[in-house]
């Protein structure tokens, strides 16, 4: 199956339509100024030799009304894609939905399936014959957890996390099946986050255990998708073509606690367990090819967390890992979702905005960013010349 992208390195544009935790609808898309300045932000990413991008559609403005659409942004976004070369995976749903529904809502999975099918017609109609790389739900362990556990966005649940989680793939296994059922064309890439929880040091066979079961629970929803549990959703192997995970600094910490472990210590924490060890043992659990579907890291440390991204993907090539790319997530710069006033600064390009949006490369990064291509082009390169 042909599952292939125009580069490695890949672009995320922040598309979170969520409800925050004030019960503020917070519009990515918009408050970046990407909804307007698409066509220049793809003219950017290729000028550093990016694309291929991750985009979302924001459920709650295409969808108007119930089962009424509107893709006009999408067809602005799409004709951008076509005239700068760029390749875009699409999120249907990336932590936002109208505000009538919520995963809770009986008539969530009826709806989404309805977006889902709306959006395959819409793209083969206007860019037939090409490959729909698809993610129906962003990282549904997080919004589950969000969303149902901690009551920070809809449907601002607590202690509720796997009734969330259930429904969310009832859908999301739905949504994935109408598609492919439209066209073969269809790929189904997950993003989920991609953690490794650890016990306190010099602890007891207990909390060891505790830790276990809590890293388990992180391939829930992939799981699901699977069919490897909860068969009665409909999931089986052949749903998920690509597997995304999504890494940050603070993936990696103490149960209980949520103290983080540090990534770049001079004398690393025995618990850290490297980028390149956490992704190999994900693909071998599931043996599909994988991306990196989101990293970054805020502020002046970013072009190191780069220059550690790179090498770590190297050692996946090298050991015959089938890592197809890497998403620099996000490429803009984007706000807090509950503090809007507070930017992350985590992009490659920082929002310098006076009056109107401007982008302030983060020269950095971008130097990090040109070695990683380089170190990543020696590899792949010296692979393919030991298949020949």
């Amino acid at each position: 199956m042909d599952t292939t992208f125009n580069t490695f390195w890949m672009a995320g544009f922040e598309s979170a339509d969520l409800l925050n935790s004030s019960g503020d609808r917070i519009d990515m898309l918009r408050i970046t100024g990407h909804e307007e300045l698409v066509r220049e932000d793809y003219a950017r990413v290729c000028s550093v030799g990016i694309r291929t991008v991750r985009e979302g559609i924001r459920w709650s403005v295409v969808e108007f009304l119930p089962y009424r659409y509107n893709f006009d942004t999408v067809l602005n976004m799409l004709n951008a894609a076509k005239e700068y070369g760029v390749q875009q995976i699409w999120d249907i749903c990336h932590f936002g939905y109208p505000s009538d529904l919520s995963p809770l809502h009986p008539h969530f999975t009826s709806r989404f399936v309805a977006l889902c099918e709306a959006f395959v017609n819409f793209c083969l109609l206007h860019r037939p014959m090409r490959i729909l790389y698809v993610t129906p739900i962003n990282e549904v362990s997080f919004l589950s957890w969000l969303g149902g556990e901690v009551g920070s966005t809809a449907p601002y649940c607590i202690k509720n996390g796997w009734e969330v989680k259930y429904a969310l793939m009832r859908a999301y296994i739905a949504g994935a099946k109408a598609m492919k059922q439209i066209s073969d064309l269809v790929r189904i890439v997950t993003t989920e986050p991609l953690v490794n929880m650890v016990p306190e040091l010099d602890t007891g066979l207990d909390d060891l255990a505790l830790a276990a079961t809590e890293n388990e629970l992180q391939f829930q929803s992939v799981d699901m998708l699977c069919g490897r549990i909860c068969p009665e959703l409909g999931g089986s192997e052949d749903l998920p073509d690509i597997l995304g995970f999504n890494y940050y600094y603070n993936n990696q910490w103490i149960i209980g606690k949520f103290q983080f472990l540090g990534w770049n210590d001079p004398i690393p924490d025995p618990r850290w367990r490297p980028l390149a060890e956490l992704l190999e043992n994900a693909w071998r659990r599931y043996d599909r090819p994988i991306i990196l579907s989101e990293t970054s890291h805020p502020k002046e440390d970013r072009p190191v967390w780069i220059a550690m991204v790179a090498a770590e993907c190297a050692k996946l090539i090298d050991r015959e890992v089938p890592l197809l790319g890497v998403c620099l997530y996000p490429i803009i710069d984007r706000p807090d979702w509950d503090q809007p006033d507070i930017w992350h600064q985590s992009g490659l390009w920082d929002e310098g905005f006076n009056g109107r949006h401007r982008r302030v490369l983060h020269f950095p990064s971008a130097m990090a960013l040109s070695a990683g291509q380089q170190l990543i082009a020696r590899h792949l390169g010296r692979k393919h010349q030991t298949q020949d």
